[in-house]
Protein backbone atom coordinates (compact mmCIF):
# COMPACT_ATOMS: atom_id res chain seq x y z
CA UNK A 1 0.00 0.00 0.00
CA UNK A 2 1.37 3.51 -1.05
CA UNK A 3 2.92 5.52 1.92
CA UNK A 4 0.77 8.50 3.41
CA UNK A 5 2.78 11.91 2.97
CA UNK A 6 2.69 12.44 6.30
CA UNK A 7 4.57 8.80 7.10
CA UNK A 8 6.97 9.53 4.03
CA UNK A 9 7.20 13.05 5.91
CA UNK A 10 8.22 11.52 8.52
CA UNK A 11 10.98 9.27 7.42
CA UNK A 12 12.99 11.73 5.86
CA UNK A 13 12.69 14.27 8.95
CA UNK A 14 13.85 11.24 11.22
CA UNK A 15 16.54 10.16 8.59
CA UNK A 16 17.72 13.76 8.79
CA UNK A 17 17.91 13.90 12.46
CA UNK A 18 20.14 11.02 12.27
CA UNK A 19 22.52 13.30 10.81
CA UNK A 20 22.52 16.14 12.51
CA UNK A 21 24.40 16.66 15.79
CA UNK A 22 23.40 18.83 18.48
CA UNK A 23 26.00 21.15 18.12
CA UNK A 24 24.85 22.04 14.47
CA UNK A 25 21.16 22.64 14.95
CA UNK A 26 20.63 25.68 13.17
CA UNK A 27 19.31 27.13 17.02
CA UNK A 28 22.31 26.26 18.59
CA UNK A 29 23.61 29.00 20.68
CA UNK A 30 20.01 30.72 21.23
CA UNK A 31 20.03 30.69 24.61
CA UNK A 32 17.06 28.39 24.72
CA UNK A 33 18.12 24.88 23.43
CA UNK A 34 21.05 24.26 26.49
CA UNK A 35 18.02 24.73 28.88
CA UNK A 36 16.84 21.26 27.92
CA UNK A 37 18.67 18.71 30.04
CA UNK A 38 16.98 15.68 29.00
CA UNK A 39 18.38 13.91 25.88
CA UNK A 40 15.76 12.50 25.18
CA UNK A 41 13.34 15.90 25.25
CA UNK A 42 16.09 17.09 23.01
CA UNK A 43 15.83 14.80 20.53
CA UNK A 44 12.21 14.83 19.94
CA UNK A 45 12.27 18.55 19.59
CA UNK A 46 14.80 18.17 17.05
CA UNK A 47 13.11 15.92 15.55
CA UNK A 48 9.15 17.47 16.04
CA UNK A 49 11.24 20.90 14.40
CA UNK A 50 12.32 19.35 11.57
CA UNK A 51 8.68 17.46 10.78
CA UNK A 52 7.16 20.79 11.39
CA UNK A 53 9.79 22.86 9.35
CA UNK A 54 8.70 20.79 6.22
CA UNK A 55 5.44 22.05 6.41
CA UNK A 56 5.99 25.77 7.84
CA UNK A 57 9.30 27.73 6.67
CA UNK A 58 8.31 30.24 10.37
CA UNK A 59 8.94 27.25 12.62
CA UNK A 60 12.93 28.24 11.95
CA UNK A 61 11.87 31.19 14.15
CA UNK A 62 10.81 29.45 17.25
CA UNK A 63 12.56 28.43 20.03
CA UNK A 64 13.64 25.01 21.37
CA UNK A 65 11.20 25.89 24.44
CA UNK A 66 8.32 26.82 22.93
CA UNK A 67 8.68 23.35 20.57
CA UNK A 68 9.06 21.62 24.19
CA UNK A 69 5.97 23.00 25.73
CA UNK A 70 3.83 21.78 22.85
CA UNK A 71 5.39 18.19 22.78
CA UNK A 72 4.54 18.23 26.53
CA UNK A 73 1.04 19.11 25.90
CA UNK A 74 0.77 15.94 23.86
CA UNK A 75 2.75 13.60 26.37
CA UNK A 76 5.90 14.05 24.22
CA UNK A 77 4.38 12.58 21.51
CA UNK A 78 6.52 13.60 18.64
CA UNK A 79 3.89 13.31 15.55
CA UNK A 80 0.82 14.49 17.81
CA UNK A 81 3.11 17.79 18.95
CA UNK A 82 4.15 18.84 15.70
CA UNK A 83 1.03 18.70 14.67
CA UNK A 84 -0.46 20.77 17.66
CA UNK A 85 2.38 23.12 16.85
CA UNK A 86 1.48 23.26 12.95
CA UNK A 87 -2.06 24.36 14.09
CA UNK A 88 -0.79 27.05 16.12
CA UNK A 89 1.79 28.71 13.33
CA UNK A 90 -0.89 28.52 10.75
CA UNK A 91 -3.43 30.20 13.22
CA UNK A 92 -0.89 32.48 14.51
CA UNK A 93 0.02 34.16 10.65
CA UNK A 94 -4.00 34.10 10.02
CA UNK A 95 -5.29 35.48 13.36
CA UNK A 96 -2.16 37.55 13.99
CA UNK A 97 -0.77 38.73 10.83
CA UNK A 98 1.61 41.46 12.02
CA UNK A 99 3.04 39.29 14.72
CA UNK A 100 0.89 40.89 17.70
CA UNK A 101 -1.72 43.13 18.69
CA UNK A 102 -1.42 47.00 19.46
CA UNK A 103 -3.93 48.24 22.27
CA UNK A 104 -5.62 50.46 19.02
CA UNK A 105 -7.17 47.34 17.71
CA UNK A 106 -8.47 45.87 21.33
CA UNK A 107 -9.76 49.55 22.38
CA UNK A 108 -13.42 48.28 24.33
CA UNK A 109 -11.31 45.66 25.74
CA UNK A 110 -8.63 47.95 27.40
CA UNK A 111 -11.48 50.53 28.06
CA UNK A 112 -12.75 47.97 30.63
CA UNK A 113 -9.65 48.02 32.39
CA UNK A 114 -9.87 44.31 34.03
CA UNK A 115 -6.85 43.09 33.65
CA UNK A 116 -3.64 43.66 35.88
CA UNK A 117 0.01 43.02 35.18
CA UNK A 118 2.47 43.09 38.39
CA UNK A 119 5.26 41.16 39.98
CA UNK A 120 6.52 37.59 40.08
CA UNK A 121 5.38 34.63 42.58
CA UNK A 122 8.18 32.72 44.57
CA UNK A 123 8.86 30.71 41.36
CA UNK A 124 9.19 33.88 39.55
CA UNK A 125 6.10 33.28 37.32
CA UNK A 126 4.75 36.89 36.27
CA UNK A 127 1.32 37.64 37.96
CA UNK A 128 -1.87 38.03 36.27
CA UNK A 129 -5.05 39.82 38.18
CA UNK A 130 -7.83 39.42 36.20
CA UNK A 131 -11.64 41.36 37.68
CA UNK A 132 -14.48 39.40 36.15
CA UNK A 133 -16.93 41.86 37.70
CA UNK A 134 -15.31 44.82 34.90
CA UNK A 135 -15.78 42.58 32.22
CA UNK A 136 -18.97 43.14 30.11
CA UNK A 137 -19.46 41.07 27.13
CA UNK A 138 -19.51 43.20 23.16
CA UNK A 139 -22.61 41.68 21.49
CA UNK A 140 -22.35 44.11 18.56
CA UNK A 141 -20.98 42.23 15.36
CA UNK A 142 -17.12 41.81 16.12
CA UNK A 143 -17.33 42.08 19.41
CA UNK A 144 -16.21 38.44 20.16
CA UNK A 145 -13.28 38.62 17.41
CA UNK A 146 -12.00 41.62 19.41
CA UNK A 147 -12.14 39.87 22.94
CA UNK A 148 -10.41 36.85 21.32
CA UNK A 149 -7.52 39.59 20.19
CA UNK A 150 -7.74 41.09 23.82
CA UNK A 151 -6.70 37.43 24.84
CA UNK A 152 -3.58 37.27 22.27
CA UNK A 153 -2.65 40.93 23.60
CA UNK A 154 -2.98 39.86 27.03
CA UNK A 155 -1.25 36.38 26.70
CA UNK A 156 1.82 38.26 24.73
CA UNK A 157 2.20 40.52 27.05
CA UNK A 158 2.53 38.42 30.10
CA UNK A 159 4.63 36.50 27.85
CA UNK A 160 7.04 38.98 27.22
CA UNK A 161 7.38 39.77 30.25
CA UNK A 162 9.24 35.97 31.55
CA UNK A 163 12.62 35.48 32.70
CA UNK A 164 14.27 33.75 30.41
CA UNK A 165 14.34 29.92 30.82
CA UNK A 166 10.39 30.41 33.01
CA UNK A 167 7.69 29.33 30.84
CA UNK A 168 4.77 29.42 32.98
CA UNK A 169 2.46 32.39 34.68
CA UNK A 170 0.00 32.72 37.74
CA UNK A 171 -4.00 33.89 37.45
CA UNK A 172 -5.78 35.37 39.99
CA UNK A 173 -9.21 35.89 38.64
CA UNK A 174 -11.08 37.56 41.18
CA UNK A 175 -14.81 37.52 40.83
CA UNK A 176 -16.21 40.06 43.64
CA UNK A 177 -19.54 41.83 42.26
CA UNK A 178 -19.62 38.92 39.14
CA UNK A 179 -23.51 38.80 38.08
CA UNK A 180 -24.99 37.88 35.08
CA UNK A 181 -24.25 40.95 33.36
CA UNK A 182 -20.61 39.82 33.24
CA UNK A 183 -21.51 36.18 32.32
CA UNK A 184 -19.94 35.80 28.29
CA UNK A 185 -19.57 31.75 27.71
CA UNK A 186 -18.97 32.27 23.75
CA UNK A 187 -16.15 34.94 25.26
CA UNK A 188 -14.91 32.74 27.79
CA UNK A 189 -14.93 28.95 25.91
CA UNK A 190 -12.68 31.37 23.03
CA UNK A 191 -10.12 32.20 25.16
CA UNK A 192 -9.85 29.22 26.72
CA UNK A 193 -9.81 27.26 23.47
CA UNK A 194 -6.79 30.02 23.04
CA UNK A 195 -4.66 29.08 26.06
CA UNK A 196 -4.93 25.37 25.56
CA UNK A 197 -4.34 25.21 22.01
CA UNK A 198 -2.21 28.03 20.74
CA UNK A 199 -0.33 28.79 24.25
CA UNK A 200 0.30 25.25 25.95
CA UNK A 201 1.97 24.41 29.09
CA UNK A 202 2.02 28.29 29.64
CA UNK A 203 -0.51 28.49 33.24
CA UNK A 204 1.38 27.35 36.19
CA UNK A 205 -1.89 27.95 38.27
CA UNK A 206 -5.27 29.82 38.03
CA UNK A 207 -6.62 31.19 41.55
CA UNK A 208 -10.56 31.83 41.64
CA UNK A 209 -11.09 34.05 44.23
CA UNK A 210 -14.18 35.64 45.98
CA UNK A 211 -16.35 33.43 43.91
CA UNK A 212 -19.76 34.03 44.47
CA UNK A 213 -22.48 31.36 43.89
CA UNK A 214 -24.30 32.62 41.15
CA UNK A 215 -21.30 31.85 39.32
CA UNK A 216 -21.02 28.47 39.25
CA UNK A 217 -24.29 28.13 37.36
CA UNK A 218 -21.50 29.65 34.06
CA UNK A 219 -18.94 27.56 35.52
CA UNK A 220 -21.10 24.22 35.11
CA UNK A 221 -21.34 25.42 31.38
CA UNK A 222 -17.50 26.19 31.18
CA UNK A 223 -16.46 23.13 33.05
CA UNK A 224 -16.48 20.70 30.60
CA UNK A 225 -13.88 22.86 27.85
CA UNK A 226 -11.19 22.79 30.15
CA UNK A 227 -8.53 19.85 29.61
CA UNK A 228 -7.83 17.61 32.30
CA UNK A 229 -4.11 19.25 32.34
CA UNK A 230 -5.62 22.66 33.37
CA UNK A 231 -8.33 21.43 35.44
CA UNK A 232 -5.61 20.39 38.03
CA UNK A 233 -4.00 23.89 38.16
CA UNK A 234 -7.64 25.77 39.14
CA UNK A 235 -7.77 26.27 42.95
CA UNK A 236 -10.85 27.82 44.47
CA UNK A 237 -9.79 30.26 47.32
CA UNK A 238 -12.07 30.27 50.46
CA UNK A 239 -12.22 34.18 51.55
CA UNK A 240 -11.33 33.67 54.68
CA UNK A 241 -8.08 31.97 54.00
CA UNK A 242 -7.49 34.26 51.05
CA UNK A 243 -4.19 35.84 52.08
CA UNK A 244 -2.94 33.08 53.57
CA UNK A 245 -3.51 31.28 50.15
CA UNK A 246 -1.83 33.32 48.05
CA UNK A 247 1.18 33.61 50.22
CA UNK A 248 1.57 29.64 49.66
CA UNK A 249 3.05 31.06 46.14
CA UNK A 250 3.39 34.67 46.52
CA UNK A 251 5.63 36.85 48.47
CA UNK A 252 4.16 39.72 50.27
CA UNK A 253 6.15 42.14 48.54
CA UNK A 254 5.15 40.80 45.25
CA UNK A 255 1.14 40.11 45.94
CA UNK A 256 -0.90 42.82 45.11
CA UNK A 257 -2.60 45.49 47.29
CA UNK A 258 -5.85 44.66 47.43
CA UNK A 259 -5.03 41.34 48.88
CA UNK A 260 -3.10 42.75 51.62
CA UNK A 261 0.81 42.58 49.54
CA UNK A 262 2.84 45.33 48.30
CA UNK A 263 1.54 46.40 45.23
CA UNK A 264 -0.35 48.30 43.54
CA UNK A 265 -2.54 46.78 40.02
CA UNK A 266 -1.20 48.09 36.77
CA UNK A 267 -3.41 47.69 34.03
CA UNK A 268 -2.24 45.64 31.21
CA UNK A 269 -1.60 47.58 28.57
CA UNK A 270 0.69 49.50 30.96
CA UNK A 271 2.43 47.15 32.02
Amino acid sequence: MEKRKDELVREEAEQEHNHIHLDDHPLKGNGFDEMIKDPAEKKKVQLARSIVEHQHSSCKEIDDLTIRRFLRARDLDVEKGASMLLKYLKWRQKFVPNGHFSPSEVPNEIAQNKSFLQGVDKQGRPINVVLGAKHFPNKKQGGLDEFKRFTVFALDKICARMQPGQEKFLVIADLQGWGYANSDIRGSVGSLAILQDFYPERLGKLFLVHVPYVFMTAWKIIYPFIDNETKKKIVFVENKRLKATLLEDIDESQLPEVYGGKLPLVPIHDA
